[in-house]
């Protein structure tokens, strides 16, 4: 059945919308070549994208420089701003962008152990309050949240659970009670940074991999064919809770202690980097492990790398044997730190203990990915609802 006219139109207005996106500003002629419609075609649907406030003449471009030929278009990036907040358990940080996902201002705040629900709740309301201001904007349109445990994947809720600090679910309802008129969504942490390392970083060349997230915890996303596996109950990835050999206890319902948490978590590298002696000062909020990890490298600590090839492989080849997704990438700060040394030695473990291809690959964004993943979702969210402009 061929498309209604306003179903074509709408089709046509987004394709042009997402090339100006993509490519930056363009004129008429280019849009027409790019998107394979008629000239009366590309006419209309810059008029009704211009009269609706999305597209703008940013300049002109040609030999000439001068008709309507030469007007070059481009995306009202004002015309919306969104937020992006990276929740952890010891902070927050957030970036306060525009429309095209470029960082108008940025900030974090840290929220220590023994810091109240309600202080924690403030505290980060007021950094994105604060953000927004410098970021010389009134309003947000959207707001993208990273955060770790389970995201219900009917509701899209953060769900309850005890091992989790009980102001990471009051923040999300806080924000949409403060901004009204913000589309508020929260996502897991690591799908967020999967996400970010498949647009932005190691991971731009596969449609299927799995992200290994090390970094002051862990924990993995699955992505299919392009799209995010999230599980019947949300939990596709939770791997700090996978029972692995090594340790002296297997991890509970509330409690990854005892799991390959166990062996690669920033705590448990951490002692494993002191028992060989390994040192390395941390930069800003990143877990000493990644230093330990970035400083061993450095130093050739054969020992200690190869320990800890061992440690993360087992994770590895569990996720492989399931879901055999020929490509896994070390994310997080741990990952980002190891760098190729540290996955190739992952990766050379990995062979010995499975049939299947597998090829192992540092993340490129390293402890950014969160952040970077969460911008990038609410940027897709604000440009769904405003390229489709109503009819005239």
């Amino acid at each position: 059945m061929a498309a209604s006219p306003s179903t074509a139109r709408a089709l046509n207005d987004r394709l042009a919308l997402s090339l100006l996106q993509e490519e930056g500003p363009l004129t008429a002629p280019q849009l027409k070549r790019l998107t394979g419609l008629s000239r009366p075609t590309v006419a209309d649907l810059v008029e009704r994208l211009t009269a609706a406030g999305l597209v703008t003449v940013v300049g002109e471009a040609g030999e000439q420089r001068r008709g309507p030929n030469a007007k070059l278009y481009g995306i009202v990036a004002d015309r919306a701003h969104l937020a992006a907040l990276d929740v952890r358990t010891e902070g927050v940080a957030v970036v306060v962008s525009d429309l095209l996902g470029r960082v108008l201002a940025e900030a974090a705040v840290p929220i220590g152990e023994d810091t109240g629900t309600g202080s924690a709740v403030e505290q980060s309301v007021a950094l994105v309050e604060r953000t927004l201001m410098k970021a010389g904007a009134d309003r947000l349109h959207t707001v993208g949240i990273g955060a770790p445990g389970l995201i219900d994947p009917a509701g899209g809720e953060l769900r309850d659970t005890t091992s989790l600090p009980e102001w990471h679910r009051r923040l999300v309802a806080t924000l949409q009670e403060r901004l009204p008129e913000a589309r508020v969504s929260v996502e897991n942490e690591t799908n967020l940074a999967a996400l970010a390392e498949q647009c932005e970083g190691a991971a731009r060349d596969r449609a299927t991999f799995v992200l290994l997230w090390l970094g002051h915890g862990t924990g993995a996303a699955v992505v299919l064919d392009g799209a995010l596996f999230r599980g019947a109950s949300g939990g596709t990835g939770e791997i700090g809770f996978l029972p692995v050999p090594g340790t002296d206890a297997l991890p509970s319902r509330t409690d990854c202690r005892g799991g390959f948490h166990s062996l690669a978590g920033a705590e448990a590298i951490e002692q494993l980097a002191d028992e060989h002696g390994v040192r390395g000062e941390a930069v800003g909020a990143e877990p000493r492990a990644a230093a330990q990890v970035r400083a061993a490298v450095a130093d050739g600590a054969d020992a200690f790398l190869d320990v800890l090839a061992a440690r993360i492989a087992l994770g590895v080849a569990s996720a492989i044997a399931v879901l055999d997704p020929g490509c896994v990438v070390l994310g997080g700060e741990v990952g980002q730190a190891g760098g190729e040394e540290l996955a190739r030695r992952v990766e050379e473990r990995v062979r010995r203990m499975s049939p299947l291809d597998i090829e192992v690959r540092p993340g490129v964004l390293g402890g950014a990915a969160v952040l970077r993943g969460a911008l990038l979702t609410a940027r897709d969210r604000a440009q769904d609802t405003l390229f489709a402009p109503p009819e005239r």
